[in-house]
């Protein structure tokens, strides 16, 4: 089990306790790690931001994308998700256009990492700003489940704390532009 820092990296009590399409589905007992940021833009703009990583992962370049640097502009269509999709190394599962989407390791990936489903959200606060929410469910069923979940949540908050603030990074630049035009 992992501790309250690892699991939860700016989620709400609330946030913490709501569900999301990627508790349903694992079925073995799982750890959730929920992770969370304000975002000052609104919820449309940082969404499609949030699509963005149907191109590129947003954390560290040179550690998960080969040392190509994620674009800094928004990619025409990457918005356009749909279930079937390959999202990075996962499939999507479903999409709820301009909410959030959800994703699954395949057989492939399921050997790299293990049983893995992910919800990302954006959830309005008000027109100027919203919430981005991730949720990583990880299997930790028997003793090398429990480390591998163990071992993937410190390495998660590391890499989802960096991606969601990037993609936070960007709304809000492109959110202050659009008001300054």
């Amino acid at each position: 089990m992992l501790s309250a820092s690892a699991a939860n990296w700016g989620a709400t009590p609330d946030e913490v306790r709501r569900h999301q399409p990627a508790d349903d589905l694992l079925s073995t007992p799982a750890q959730h790690l929920d992770r969370a940021v304000t975002v000052r833009a609104p919820a449309a703009l940082t969404y499609r931001w949030l699509c963005q990583l149907s191109v590129a992962p947003y954390s560290y370049d040179l550690l998960d994308n080969f040392g190509r640097r994620s674009p800094d502009t928004l990619t025409e269509g990457a918005d356009d998700l749909k279930p079937g999709q390959r999202l990075m190394a996962f499939d999507l599962t479903s999409v709820e256009p301009g909410h959030r989407f959800t994703w699954a390791t395949s057989a492939k990936t399921e050997r790299m990492f293990g049983k893995l489903s992910c919800t990302y959200a954006v959830e309005p606060a008000d027109d100027e700003s919203c919430r981005l929410l991730c949720r990583l469910v990880v299997a930790q069923s028997g003793p090398l489940g429990q480390v591998k979940a163990f071992l993937l949540g410190w390495g998660d908050l590391v890499m989802m704390r960096k991606q969601l603030l990037t993609l936070k990074k960007y709304a809000e630049r492109d959110h202050a532009a659009a008001k300054q035009s």
